[in-house]
C-alpha cells in the first residue's frame, strides 16, 4: 500500500457503553493538533509492536547503551560516524519503520526549521541565519539530517541570545510592526514516498528506542550528551514563542524541561517521543494564530470596503 493522498481517521459507529478510546482521543480538541499527523499519530499507537514489543525493546536497547556509553566514556579517544549513522538511518526507517512514523519523523524536521523561522523573523535580528532544512523524502535524511537539526536548534540559541544584547528594544520593534507568519508554511511531502513493506511494522518509540542506540555509537559522548539536552530546550521555545505572542497560557503542554537538570540518557527516546508531540502543538498553535490574523485581517478590510 502506498500513501498517495491524505486519508483522515475514520470514526467507527458510536457504542455509549464501550467507547472507543482511538475515537475519543481524535475527536478531542483540547490540545489542538493538525488532522493529518494526529491521524497517523493514532495509527502509530495502535501498532501491535508497541503492546508486545516496546518493553522488551526498551529492556535491550537500555542494557546495550549503558555498555556503550560506559565503554566510550574510558576510551582514550572519541570517534564520530555521522555518515554512517544518518545512511544507517534511512535504511532502517526505509526497511522497518511503518510508513506513519516515518511521515511524522520527516515531518518533524519541516516544523522545527518552521519554528526556528518563525523565530527569526519576529526576532531581534532578522538576518540569523534561517534554518534550510525542509526534507521531503526518508531519502533525504541521509544527507545529515538529524545532525543538522540538532546543529541548527544551537546555533540559534547563540544566535539569539546574542542578537537579543546587541538588541534590547527588539521586542517593542515587532510589536508595532506586527507578528509575522510568513515562515509558517504548510508541511508538503512526497506522501507517495511513505510506502507499507512486509517488514515495515516498528511503532515510532520502538523505533527510536532501537535507534537511539546506534546514535550513541556513532556521536562522541559529549555530542551524544548534547543532543540528549537538546529535547529539554522544547520549554525554552515555548517561552521565546509566548514572549513574541504575548500568550503563556499554553506552556502547560510542554513536558520536556528544565536543560539546567539533564535528564537521564536511558530515558531519551522517550523525551523524543514527547519532543515529536510538542512540537505538533507548538506548530499548530502558530497555524491557528496565523488563521485568526488572516480572518481579522480580511474582517478589517470588508468593513472599510
Amino acid at each position: 500500500m502506498i500513501i498517495r493522498k491524505p486519508r483522515l481517521h475514520q470514526l467507527q459507529p458510536r457504542d455509549r457503553h464501550n467507547p472507543n478510546l482511538w475515537d475519543a482521543l481524535y475527536l478531542d480538541q483540547a490540545i489542538p493538533v493538525d488532522p493529518l499527523a494526529k491521524t497517523y499519530m493514532l495509527r502509530d499507537l495502535q501498532k501491535w509492536t508497541r503492546n508486545y514489543l516496546l518493553i522488551p525493546i526498551k529492556l535491550l536497547a537500555n542494557l546495550s547503551l549503558a555498555v556503550i556509553m560506559t565503554v566510550k566514556r574510558l576510551l582514550p579517544f572519541q570517534f564520530h560516524a555521522y555518515a554512517l549513522m544518518h545512511r544507517s538511518a534511512v535504511f532502517f526507517l526505509r526497511h522497518f519503520v511503518s510508513p506513519e512514523a516515518c511521515y511524522l519523523i520527516v515531518r518533524h524536521l519541516n516544523l522545527g526549521s518552521n519554528i526556528i523561522n518563525f523565530l527569526i523573523d519576529n526576532g531581534p535580528d532578522p538576518q540569523i541565519p534561517r534554518a534550510a532544512l525542509y526534507p521531503k523524502t526518508v531519502d533525504d535524511l541521509a544527507d545529515n539530517a538529524f545532525w543538522e537539526h540538532d546543529l541548527i536548534l544551537y546555533n540559534f540559541v547563540f544566535d539569539y541570545h546574542e542578537a537579543q544584547a546587541a538588541n534590547p528594544n527588539w521586542l517593542e520593534t515587532v510589536q508595532q510592526r506586527g507578528i509575522s507568519y510568513a515562515s509558517v508554511r504548510p508541511v508538503d511531502l512526497d506522501l507517495a514516498d511513505f510506502q507499507q513493506g512486509f517488514c515495515k511494522f516498528l511503532d515510532l518509540e520502538s523505533a527510536i528506542e532501537l535507534f537511539k542506540v546506534f546514535y550513541s555509537l556513532c556521536l562522541t559522548s559529549d555530542e551524544f550528551a548534547r543532543a540528549v539536552v537538546s529535547l529539554q530546550f522544547d520549554e525554552n521555545f515555548g517561552l521565546y514563542i509566548s514572549k513574541v505572542t504575548g500568550d503563556y497560557d499554553w506552556n502547560h503542554v510542554v513536558t520536556n524541561r528544565h536543560p539546567l537538570a539533564p535528564a537521564s540518557p536511558f530515558a531519551a527516546a522517550r523525551d523524543l517521543f514527547m519532543h515529536g508531540i510538542v512540537t505538533e502543538y507548538l506548530h499548530h498553535y502558530l497555524e491557528l494564530r496565523q488563521a485568526a490574523t488572516l480572518t481579522n485581517s480580511f474582517g478589517h478590510h470588508s468593513q472599510e470596503n
